[in-house]
């Protein structure tokens, strides 16, 4: 899946790239455009402003829980497949960014959600990636605990 995810975002990114311009919207529907932004903060462009120093702090920050992820899904035991579809999700998604700032020093995003005015910060498919895995590791955690019943 972590593949899967790394590859869908990695085309779809330079299909973007190389057919959108630079924060010019293309509206597909009344709440979604099109619209191509480079991203050099983290997550709603935390630390974006930065002198530079964030590119590497966000490599060396991705490469540790990439890491870490790989070896939970190694050890992982069979009959898990909510988690470990939520941290292979998580993963794909950590690595498509990761390949975008150690190439450009940003990352590419392109889908923009929107209601009149209001805009949703530009995000990609790999940060839709990590926010589906965090959500079902969120949801697995709470049914494993028996707060959520499984049926």
């Amino acid at each position: 899946m972590s593949a899967m995810v790394l590859i869908l975002d990695q085309c779809s990114k330079l299909v973007a790239d190389s057919l959108l311009q630079f924060n010019q919207p293309v509206v597909l529907l009344p709440f979604l455009a099109l619209n191509k932004v480079y991203n050099s903060g983290a997550a709603f462009s935390f630390l974006s402003d930065a002198s530079g120093w964030q590119r590497w702090f966000f490599v060396g920050l991705t490469l540790l829980v990439s890491l870490v992820l790989v070896v939970w899904l190694r050890r992982l035991p069979a009959g898990q497949p909510r988690l470990a579809l939520a941290l292979s999700l998580v993963l794909g998604g950590a690595l498509g960014n990761l390949i975008d700032r150690v190439m450009y020093g940003y990352v590419i995003d392109f889908i923009d959600l929107y209601y009149g005015t209001w805009h949703w910060p530009v995000f990609n498919l790999a940060d839709s990636a990590i926010t589906l895995g965090a959500a079902l590791l969120v949801l697995d955690t709470l049914m494993s605990r028996e707060i959520i019943p499984d049926r």
